[in-house]
């Protein structure tokens, strides 16, 4: 149990280099960067491994400059009451722009031929015949008219989708729990699969986007292959453990798998036949790293400032329109007649109730309640005792 009140100068560190863009969003009135701090209220974090990281007491937020947060412990977080943030969609067009332009490459032997090339630096003059000669091993395939498969259609998947469509590609995707947002930022000319299994038969390029789950993992396996069209070009940009490595390696051995395209080399995926590894470029751009930066530090100042959560993995979403009342957030066990404990405590001190939202995820929950009374700094102590005596609280701010 940890209840706490908001301090009137928030504490931020940072684990990685955080682009200036994202730090300017904590203004110097109410926030400091101090990387030094043992205590902060908030981190801001990349790809740093947070897994043996202590946390101080009050700590409130991590927000990852990024989509995944297998970096982060969620579940130890969530057991805190710490809002763990990421930023789908930040990195959404470099990834995009990675996907296509390896798609194109690859489907040419672009990467192939000039690695080959390179090797012709010390024949001098006869470098432009060579070149004639043994151009002709590298003879590749067009895109157009060719089906491209797109596994997960968020906010990257669907720019992948609508922009290969432009390409004059036919577009087929799959995805069983696409959001309403993405619905209508989709074209109405990607064609729908009704199984994952229907994608793998009619592909002739296919690309994933989606989580690394129990369910996902490995999901590319000797099943999957004997499925699919023989030479099927894949790509994977999402996670390295979505591709069962054992099957893939034989898959293109056999020819299977035409090619495999993987922005997660290791060890065993680099000794690969036909593999383009690439070292984990798919959101490494200036822009990129500005949004996520700017994305995260916004969501953290949000939370700070007014309690409002969006795009939090292990809190529920909910937010109300911060009009500077006093506002109590509570986060607690998803039980029952806890809001109603929670209002008996202002009942207590005859506070009204200007506007309420309670949110549940899973076991969890999330209460914010606007008071309608001026109150005084004298009424606080109490009304914060009242709610930390709630068996089921896990933390609660007062705003």
């Amino acid at each position: 149990m940890n209840t706490v009140l908001l301090d009137k100068m928030n504490t931020i560190k940072t684990l990685n280099h955080i682009a200036d863009s994202g730090l300017k969003v904590f203004n110097k009135k109410t926030f400091t960067v101090d990387n030094n701090s043992e205590n902060p209220d908030a981190i801001v974090v990349r790809s740093f491994n947070m897994h043996s990281v202590e946390f101080g007491n009050k700590l409130k937020a991590i927000a990852r400059a990024g989509a995944g947060v297998n970096n982060i412990p969620v579940e130890k977080c969530t057991e805190e009451g710490i809002v763990v943030f990421n930023t789908p969609g930040a990195n959404a067009n470099a990834v995009k722009e990675m996907v296509l332009a390896s798609l194109l490459a690859a489907s040419r032997n672009l990467f192939a031929g000039v690695a080959w090339t390179k090797t012709l630096e010390a024949e001098r003059e006869q470098v432009s015949k060579l070149v004639e000669a043994g151009k002709k091993q590298f003879v590749g395939k067009e895109i157009k008219g060719k089906t491209l498969g797109v596994i997960g259609l968020g906010a990257i998947g669907a720019l992948v989708a609508n922009d290969a469509l432009n390409l004059d590609m036919d577009v087929i995707g799959f995805d069983p729990f696409i959001s309403v947002d993405t619905a209508w930022n989709l074209s109405r000319n990607v064609q729908r699969a009704m199984t994952i299994e229907q994608l793998f038969a009619e592909s002739d390029y296919i690309t994933v986007h989606v989580p690394l789950t129990e369910d996902t993992r490995g999901m590319f396996n000797q099943k999957a292959f004997s499925i699919m069209k023989q030479g099927v070009h894949i790509l994977n940009f999402s996670r390295g453990e979505l591709v069962n490595e054992i099957d893939m390696a034989v898959a293109l051995e056999d020819g299977s798998v035409g090619k495999f395209i993987t922005d997660f080399p290791n060890e065993n995926v680099l000794k690969m036949k036909n593999t383009v590894c690439i070292p984990h470029l798919g959101a490494s751009t200036v822009e990129s790293e500005e949004n996520c930066a700017v994305m995260a530090a916004r969501q953290v100042k949000v939370f700070l400032e007014t309690g409002n959560i969006k795009n939090s993995v292990n809190f529920p979403n909910a937010e109300i329109p911060y009009t500077g009342k006093r506002r109590v957030t509570a986060f607690h066990r998803n039980v029952p007649n806890m809001v109603g404990q929670i209002t008996a405590a202002f009942s207590t001190y005859q506070l009204n109730i200007a506007d309420m939202v309670n949110r549940s995820r899973g076991g969890y929950a999330y209460t914010m309640i606007d008071i309608d009374n001026e109150i005084t700094d004298e009424i606080i102590p109490g009304l914060v005792e009242k709610i930390n005596q709630i068996d089921g609280i896990v933390t609660a701010r007062i705003i």
